[in-house]
């Protein structure tokens, strides 16, 4: 079944304060971060964890007035609970990682990363962001559906080296031409 975006499809966040939100910090992540980042990294993701280099690379390609890259950390009481990023090239978007620390699933931590990291690929003037996810990690497809990402295929073997699969997946941005009509007097 394939999940229509809707003009806006992003679930609102949290408001301040709201429990969800208590103490929950988002911010640029800077190579400082990258020893609790890797930690949470290979705690997640222990067959296929980025390397230390991958971050770094990253990061290079972060700041300044050629940025194509947006990388934020979650923090929750001093503590590292989740991270995300996004690559912009010729108007295309692609998350490149987003994680949560398992105590945090399900609290709209997910949801808060990825609604900023589609901001910024809005920023970066993106008509269209792309992702990759595990074929056998429902729940993150089904936030990525609720964000109007539709599959669109498949890379075979994409993570090694478990060799699995990932579904690519897509949100495109919706034109003036496509949005509902404005009613007026």
């Amino acid at each position: 079944m394939s999940v229509r975006p809707s003009p806006d499809p992003r679930p609102p966040a949290p408001p301040p304060g709201s429990p969800a939100d208590r103490g929950l910090v988002l911010r640029e992540m800077r190579w400082w971060d990258l020893a609790p980042v890797l930690e949470l990294e290979r705690e997640l993701f222990p067959e296929d964890a980025w390397s230390p280099g991958m971050f770094w690379s990253e990061l290079a390609h972060a700041r300044g007035p050629q940025a194509t890259r947006r990388y934020l950390v979650a923090e929750r009481s001093g503590r590292m609970v989740g991270y995300g990023g996004l690559a912009a090239v010729d108007g295309t978007g692609d998350i490149q990682t987003i994680a949560t620390a398992r105590d945090q699933w399900g609290s709209g931590l997910g949801s808060r990363l990825l609604t900023e990291l589609l901001g910024a690929a809005t920023d970066f003037e993106c008509h269209e962001v792309l992702l990759e996810v595990r074929v056998d990690n429902l729940r993150a497809q089904r936030l990525y559906e609720r964000f109007g990402f539709e599959p669109i295929g498949f890379r075979r073997g994409y993570y090694q080296p478990g060799n699995i699969d990932a579904l690519v997946m897509r949100r495109t941005t919706q034109t003036s031409s496509e949005a509902p009509p404005v009613q007026g007097t």
